[in-house]
């Protein structure tokens, strides 16, 4: 029997890419597998994506991520997308299906798996809020109102951007949404089951920073979540900690997403636990 030296590709498109972890831990699953496949991080301009696309189709990559600012401009270059994708209109996660390029999103699918799996809540029949209506915040709130939450109200600082995901999930979806401007702080009411920040207020270097939101007069079973993953304990997750509240940080959604992105491409169980650790390592250098 012949020896295959040839490795199976994908990859990051996206500009700036260097300080993205992804790399990190799909490499730590293939090789957990021991799958002769190569994650490429590439840094790719505005201006370049449609040769990109036609590269990676050159190249029989077995599919690509997309992060900013390519996820929207992709599509055009795509054979097909996802139902999903057609409500969120972002791609985040490309696969190849023979010599076609289908076009799909995760990140939604990321934190549906991360609040059902490890944190054991089901969505349907949920009051939820959110903070933020960018590109994640539409992901999620597409995930949630197909797995059955009753009502969504989304709290953003513009209106129009606000208004495309209500009016996209109205038409769409089953789910009660409403939203209002965040004009000044957001004192969170009673009655909500999950709370989520999908801005990125707390990111790494702006640690410190955190949604201007009040989380004292929420009901003490509320679950507070956070997309940030850098630092992983938010400050908002600190906050929520110390009212007693639970937390669900945004690590746990952003293993996820790339776990459906492994397990689209290569068609094997992903090894959740070591992507997991793999990821929190490259995060966390000095523990």
């Amino acid at each position: 029997m012949s020896q295959n030296y040839k490795a199976e590709l994908v990859g990051a498109f996206g500009q700036p890419i260097a300080e993205n972890p992804t790399g990190v831990m799909q490499e730590a699953g293939f090789n957990a597998l021991g799958l002769n496949w190569r994650y490429l991080m590439l840094e790719v301009s505005a201006p370049d994506l449609a040769v990109a696309v036609a590269g990676a189709r050159a190249f029989g990559m077995r599919g690509f991520n997309l992060t900013i600012p390519h996820k929207v401009a992709v599509i055009p270059y795509l054979d097909d997308i996802s139902p999903e994708v057609k409500i969120i209109g972002a791609v985040n996660t490309v696969r190849r299906d023979g010599d076609r390029l289908i076009g799909e999103n995760t990140d939604g699918k990321g934190f549906l798996r991360a609040l059902t799996q490890d944190y054991g809540m089901d969505p349907r029949g949920k009051a939820v809020v959110m903070v933020g209506a960018g590109g994640a915040a539409r992901a999620i709130a597409t995930e949630l109102a197909l797995a059955g939450i009753e009502r969504l109200h989304i709290v953003n600082r513009t209106e129009a951007r606000v208004l495309g995901v209500v009016n996209d999930l109205r038409q769409h979806t089953p789910a009660q949404v409403t939203y209002e401007l965040w004009e000044q702080t957001y004192t969170v009411p009673s009655g909500v089951d999950i709370f989520i920040n999908a801005t990125s207020i707390g990111l790494h270097p702006h640690g410190d920073a955190m949604p201007d939101v009040d989380l004292r007069g929420a009901s003490k079973s509320m679950l507070v979540t956070d997309v940030v993953f850098n630092p992983v304990e938010t400050r908002l997750l600190q906050e929520a900690k110390g009212l007693g509240l639970a937390t669900l940080d945004g690590l746990s959604m952003l293993v996820h997403q790339g776990v459906f992105a492994f397990e689209l491409w290569t068609g094997e169980q992903a090894p959740i636990a070591v992507m997991k650790q793999a990821l929190y390592d490259a995060l966390n250098p000095s523990n």
